[in-house]
């Protein structure tokens, strides 16, 4: 058997970035808004916004930015409630609380997707907006959510961090609410180490989101709008909104810029490796009697760079045995309730006021396992993977069945 390979490694950034990096070097222009037109980061957001199929993009230093901006840009009171899952990573409320709003929190089951039942009686507690974090890439049931916010008039941010190349229904993930934020942390399907951008077709929401983004004095001139797009709506928000605005100098630079803009050809090629790895790891763990993936949605096309699976029939010491196991073996295994401190588990979101107890969600992050699958894996490491999680689960089972005999 192959050693494990370390999965927290980084696809290489292509080539192409290197020339885009020198010449940005030998220019010294490293700023969005000193060249009077096609900036890199400009460059950047007309590619994105063409590819993900929708009318403008703001790309941001981060997706927790981006998040940011959505909450500002819908112009929401203060203390406005906005529900969120409850398994999510700390970020969401973050932004959430950073926005002057109140995050309501809502329970997830063990397909970790939110519970319809528990959405619904939340979105009848005074909500103002929602944000449906496709939490690790898993996409909930994006038709029943917008039916029941749409009844309710309640916008939708999709936190689609994990989610770039998913699509629903043939449709791209992100594009589905009124506002979809992407990231470019490093262990994304496209790494700038750090970066987010925001899409909408929605003129107004963008105009807000770009001023407020740091566009100041008439920066906002270098924004523009889908190509062939003659209706003055963009041009007619910005002269609408400056200096009406604050600004919290969110921007994106062109050293970032040049490091995406040649990974967006390599995207489609990212998402098919990554799905094959995904499922083929698996239908190995769901042949183990101790692991389970679950399934995707019948409308949701997944592509993923990391797998979750649930352990199955193991109390709570043998659920840490399995990843003592594992990692002794070579693979760490991130157990979302029972890692230390873990920002995706929601009573370390202790800035929230008032924090609920989620008792589903709970479950379930405790049994909740998260391991990265970096895209570029061979059959050979996809199988060292796949047989250190299986012998480690076989192993944490027999143990505590041999102590309890």
């Amino acid at each position: 058997m192959a050693l494990p390979p370390n999965v927290h490694d980084a696809e290489p950034i292509p080539p192409a970035a290197r020339d885009a990096i020198d010449a940005l070097l030998q220019s010294g222009d490293l700023f969005r808004y000193t060249a009077p037109q096609d900036a890199p980061v400009s460059l950047l957001e007309s590619e994105f916004a063409e590819m993900i199929g929708a009318k403008y993009a703001l790309a941001v230093s981060s997706c927790s930015a981006a998040l940011f901006l959505s909450l500002k840009a819908l112009d929401l009171p203060r203390d406005a409630r906005v529900l969120i899952p409850g398994f999510t990573f700390a970020a969401v409320p973050s932004s959430v609380i950073h926005a002057d709003c109140y995050p309501v929190l809502c329970e997830v089951g063990d397909n970790y997707r939110i519970d319809l039942a528990d959405f619904e009686a939340k979105l009848d507690q005074d909500i103002a907006a929602v944000i449906i974090s496709h939490m690790r890439g898993h996409t909930s049931d994006m038709d029943a959510i917008m039916t029941l916010c749409a009844a309710r008039d309640i916008p939708v941010i999709e936190d689609a961090a994990h989610s770039l190349g998913t699509t629903w229904a043939g449709r791209n993930i992100g594009t589905i609410g009124k506002i979809g934020c992407f990231s470019f942390q490093s262990y994304k399907m496209i790494n700038a180490g750090e970066g987010g951008i925001l899409i909408t077709d929605d003129a107004d929401l963008v105009a807000r989101a770009v001023i407020m983004s740091g566009a100041y004095e008439h920066n906002w001139q270098k924004h523009k709008g889908p190509r062939g797009d003659n209706t003055g709506a963009l041009q007619a928000a910005f002269e609408r909104w400056q200096n009406q605005l604050p600004l919290y100098n969110l921007r994106m630079s062109n050293l970032s810029a040049a490091v995406i803009r040649p990974q967006l050809p390599e995207l489609v090629r990212r998402i098919t490796d990554g799905r094959a790895n995904h499922d083929y790891v698996a239908a190995r763990l769901n042949a183990c009697p101790y692991l389970s993936v679950p399934d995707p949605l019948g409308p949701e096309v997944r592509a993923p760079d990391s797998i979750q699976f649930n352990v199955v029939g193991f109390d709570d010491d043998q659920t840490r045995a399995f990843a003592e196991a594992a990692a002794a073996a070579g693979v760490k295994v991130q157990i979302f309730g029972m890692s230390t401190d873990n920002a995706r588990a929601f009573w370390n979101w202790q800035f929230i006021p008032d924090l609920p107890e989620l008792p589903q969600t709970r479950a379930m992050l405790m049994r909740a396992c998260d391991v990265r699958l970096p895209v570029y894996l061979k059959t050979d490491q996809l199988d060292a993977v796949a047989e250190v999680l299986i012998e480690a689960a076989e192993t944490a089972a027999g143990q505590l069945r041999a102590y309890g005999t």
